[in-house]
């Protein structure tokens, strides 16, 4: 089984991608940010070590952590970010380790692991391959306004805390160019894939 990690700036169109690689190929795959989501809710790893770092008032009506509350809470606070940095990625890790064992023993030709941080997490570390989505800056700006209707300010301040398209190209094996049509990003993936086992893709 090949594991390949695919990160890349926000509006790179990386979920677009992952739908594509899920529906087409013989593979099992994870999005971090989601799964962190999951391991926060009530009854999971991250819910309780959480509730007690940030305190009842971060709780909804539903007895849930309240996602926006959270956000503005560890942003008002370095130091609680960080801290809820060492709850949360632990948690993720493990649960992709046995993500990955499951994938294994149903016999997977691919595993795929998407994260924004993929990079500064060191999940090169447990993937066989990076892929970078890439996309032009003003391609990526004009989707974050079309799809979340995020202010230009909002967008800069998140391109700004990302890295550098060099650091990127740098680690990535593969640069997949999202920049145009999804059919060019398509004949691209699947020149990729095939590359691996052309007798499986």
């Amino acid at each position: 089984m090949r594991i390949i990690g695919i990160t890349g700036g926000v509006g790179s169109g990386k979920s677009e991608v992952m739908k594509y690689l899920e529906t087409h190929y013989d593979c099992d795959l994870i999005r971090s940010d989601e799964l962190a989501h999951e391991l926060m809710k009530k009854g999971q790893a991250c819910y309780g070590p959480i509730l007690g770092l940030l305190g009842p008032g971060v709780l909804g009506s539903d007895g849930e952590l309240n996602r926006k509350a959270v956000a503005a809470k560890i942003f008002a606070d370095g130091s609680l970010l960080e801290q809820m940095n060492r709850i949360t990625h632990p948690a993720v890790r493990r649960s992709i380790a046995i993500s990955m064992k499951e994938a294994q023993a149903k016999g997977r030709s691919f595993f795929f692991l998407e994260a924004a941080l993929l990079i500064e997490e060191k999940y090169n570390e447990i993937c066989d391959e990076l892929w970078y989505v890439y996309a032009d800056a003003e391609v990526r700006k004009q989707r974050l306004r079309e799809s979340r209707g995020y202010s230009d300010e909002k967008i800069r301040q998140i391109m700004a805390n990302q890295l550098p398209d060099s650091e990127f190209r740098k680690v990535c094996a593969f640069v997949l160019d999202n920049s145009g049509a999804f059919s060019d990003t398509i004949r691209q993936i699947d020149a990729r894939m095939h590359s691996f086992h052309p007798a499986q893709t």
